[in-house]
């Protein structure tokens, strides 16, 4: 969430910044202005007439000692009238607080000056492309048929238990999800992250702190009956751990990692881009989490990139880095980069991580503040992205690595699947 501060005192920036990502934010901005200003001109109000009635109650008790009884009584009928009129203008605070609340969650972040415009996912930037794509003469199965021929995930069974886009994995299908989540955890505590086992339900206020609530596209898993919801990432629950906490500035910058079911209801998805492991309502995903200091976010967005882009390589992986441009990014992203790994039978590029930094936008939400000693706490900025996310990993996987001998392994995959043959 901005802060009044800096749309108060940077009105037009806000604006324009926002416009890079397709938002015209000039009528909201205008009225939190308009009622922070109706909040401030209330408060004083009220502060002023505290104030005045504090002195008159003092006078109260002078007046009657002095035998002043009819002065005193018209004192205590002025406090009456007082109390009265700050109780009022305490409620028309309230509910300008409220107001001024709901424009303001209205508000995407800013984005930052290094971010490309542009206005749909054809706009983004790549900056970086890694590994050769494979080459194939003869036919080249997609990952469902070659999940089919080798026993590895039913989707049929998955339709049959719960619905479309829950899979169930199969004997080296299970084992190969399971490698990859130990694989993937090994590397983020060995890039010292460490590791938490949160929740995958949460409660609105956790929703809120990073974002994901309001949910104004509905992609989030609601239990009505409790009021919880299932994550979309741990990034949720994870950066929750931080909300209205004042933290150490020498313990930062916080490096966390959580493996998790995953939730979404993907609403408005369909054709063959949804096929197999392309789009799934429940997933497995490993995710890093930052909470770090605004001196030091830009350096710990860098070494986040360079952990996911460690990933892919070990994996053998074809793979692209890409800038998301203004339109193309989250609603509380300030920057994001995408990794995207090639897929040799559908001949098209999966995305399989987004490296994120919020700046203060989710540590204003979350008041998630760190302070120096001796000095006023101020925002932390959060990070996140995954490290990796299994569905689109494994289509790659199965895709890119087929053989005539079945599908081999990535050498580093080995020691975790204990084999190096699917067949």
């Amino acid at each position: 969430m901005l802060t009044l501060k800096v749309i108060q005192e940077k009105r037009d920036y806000v604006i324009s910044r926002l416009k890079v990502k397709q938002f015209d934010a000039t009528e909201i901005v205008d009225k939190i202005i308009a009622l922070d200003n109706q909040r401030k001109a209330i408060q004083s109000e009220a502060e002023s007439a505290q104030m005045k009635m504090n002195e008159i109650s003092k006078s109260v008790g002078m007046l009657m000692k002095a035998g002043k009884k009819e002065e005193a009584e018209a004192a205590k009928s002025e406090t009456a009238a007082l109390k009265a009129k700050i109780a009022e203008e305490n409620n028309k605070l309230n509910e300008i607080q409220e107001e001024l609340q709901k424009n303001l969650v209205l508000l995407p972040n800013m984005p930052y000056e290094e971010v490309p415009e542009g206005k749909t996912a054809e706009d983004n930037k790549v900056v970086k492309q890694g590994n050769e794509i494979p080459q194939f003469t003869g036919e080249v199965l997609p990952h469902w048929e070659l999940a089919k021929k080798y026993n590895l995930i039913d989707f049929e069974l998955g339709v049959k238990i719960t619905g479309a886009g829950f899979p169930v994995y199969i004997g080296k299908g299970a084992r190969l999800q399971r490698a990859l989540i130990n694989f993937f955890l090994d590397e983020a505590r060995n890039a010292g992250y460490t590791e938490i086992m949160p929740p995958t339900v949460v409660n609105q206020a956790s929703g809120f702190g990073t974002g994901q609530l309001p949910d104004k596209e509905g992609q989030m898993y609601h239990c009505d009956l409790d009021d919880l919801y299932l994550i979309p990432t741990a990034e949720v629950p994870v950066t929750n751990i931080y909300r209205d906490v004042v933290l150490d500035a020498k313990d930062l910058p916080i490096k966390n990692c959580a493996y998790t079911q995953c939730f979404r209801r993907e609403a408005g998805s369909y054709g063959k881009d949804v096929r197999g492991l392309n789009r799934l309502h429940e997933f497995s995903k490993i995710e890093i989490v930052r909470i770090d200091t605004p001196e030091h976010s830009a350096e710990s967005h860098k070494e986040m990139l360079a952990h996911v882009e460690s990933l892919v390589k070990k994996l053998e992986l074809p793979y692209r880095i890409l800038h998301l441009c203004g339109g193309d990014m989250s609603f509380t992203a300030a920057t994001c980069f995408d990794f995207e790994v090639f897929s040799a039978a559908q001949q098209r590029w999966l995305e399989v991580s987004s490296v994120s930094n919020f700046d203060s936008y989710q540590a204003n939400r979350l008041k998630c503040r760190y302070k120096n000693a001796g000095e006023k706490p101020q925002l932390c900025h959060t990070l996140n992205g995954s490290a990796l996310a299994l569905p689109r990993i494994v289509a790659a996987l199965l895709e890119n690595n087929q053989t005539e001998k079945g599908i081999r392994i990535p050498k580093v995959l080995v020691p975790y699947t204990g084999f190096e043959y699917i067949d």
